[in-house]
């Protein structure tokens, strides 16, 4: 008998069910702080993403940015053409990698991902308040071990390095004597 038969349908049901429901509440308080946060600076969620992942990754392909912002490759491209239009994105090919089109934050594109980013306010934040009481309890916020692991599983080891990128970029460029420093926590991988 295979591991999965030993699992019964009920159990898979309720265990995707479980993670749905949980996940789109997650998401629904998540896209609304998002949306609150990023609004005065007339950008969308996809453009504010697209923007992050272009400037912590140095420049990026379309495909790259798709993935790793989870969104779907013409979602990727129409967006960044929208924030090429503002001036914020540049689009290229490269001279060993013609097929792939790359996008890279202008120098314009950054002065406003920075400008969101000291607008950033964890007070107005539902899921940063939220877990305040797991902090208080343990010190520390949570690891989410096991959602690294289904992650991994899902998206592929490449996702959290991009993800662990990101958060080394993070660490080294945005620290502020209000935030705690999170420099010796382990990555996320």
């Amino acid at each position: 008998m295979s591991h999965n038969e030993e699992i019964s349908v009920q159990e898979a049901i309720l265990f995707t069910h479980k993670m749905a429901q949980l996940s789109k509440a997650l998401w629904k308080t998540i896209e609304k702080d998002w949306q609150s946060w990023i609004k005065p600076f007339d950008l969308n969620i996809n453009e504010h993403h697209i923007l992050w992942i272009a400037y912590h990754l140095k420049g990026a392909s379309v495909s790259e940015i798709s993935k790793f912002g989870v969104m779907h490759v013409s979602t990727a491209f129409n967006f960044s053409k929208k924030l090429e239009a503002r001036n914020l994105l540049t689009f290229s090919k490269r001279e060993n990698d013609k097929r792939n089109t790359y996008i890279e934050i202008t120098p314009k594109g950054e002065k406003l991902l920075l400008e969101t980013m000291q607008a950033y306010k964890p007070e107005n934040n539902s899921i940063y308040k939220g877990v305040q009481p797991l902090k208080e309890l343990y010190g520390k916020f949570p690891d989410f071990l096991e959602l690294i692991a289904l992650i991994r599983q899902v998206y592929g080891p490449e996702y959290l390095d991009i993800l662990n990128r990101s958060m080394r970029s993070i660490e080294s460029e945005y620290k502020e004597p209000a935030m705690e420093d999170h420099s010796n926590e382990s990555d996320w991988n």
